[in-house]
């Protein structure tokens, strides 16, 4: 993405907006982790705090902005709608608040659940 004004360009990698949102979702209560897909089966999988990029999506609309998916595991026994609201939420305040990029949306698809 960039980001033109009248002292110059600012340019920031999809990896950032992808590693900050990450991060903010897996911060938030309930959230055991990003979700990635296991080759082959399909199935949603654990991935670990340095892959957590990978359980993130985003693209940059020719309106501007930024719209983010995120695919995550969460615990077993909460109110999913409630936390999808928290994540996207925070989601959305950490990564403007960091780049100074309108977030349009945030897609939170919950692929698994984990029983403790």
């Amino acid at each position: 993405m960039k980001i033109e004004n009248e002292s110059g360009v600012i340019s920031i990698a999809s990896e950032v907006f992808m590693n900050l949102a990450g991060d903010a979702a897996s911060r938030c209560f309930g959230v055991k982790g990003m979700a990635g897909r296991a080759k082959g089966d399909g199935i949603a999988v654990l991935l670990r705090r340095e892959s957590m990029s990978k359980g993130v999506a985003v693209n940059f609309p020719e309106t501007g902005g930024v719209d983010i998916q995120l695919h995550i595991v969460v615990d077993h026994g909460l109110n999913v709608s409630t936390l999808a609201r928290s994540i996207i939420s925070e989601v959305s305040y950490k990564v403007a608040e960091a780049t100074g990029v309108k977030v349009n949306r945030v897609d939170v698809f919950v692929d698994s659940m984990l029983i403790d």
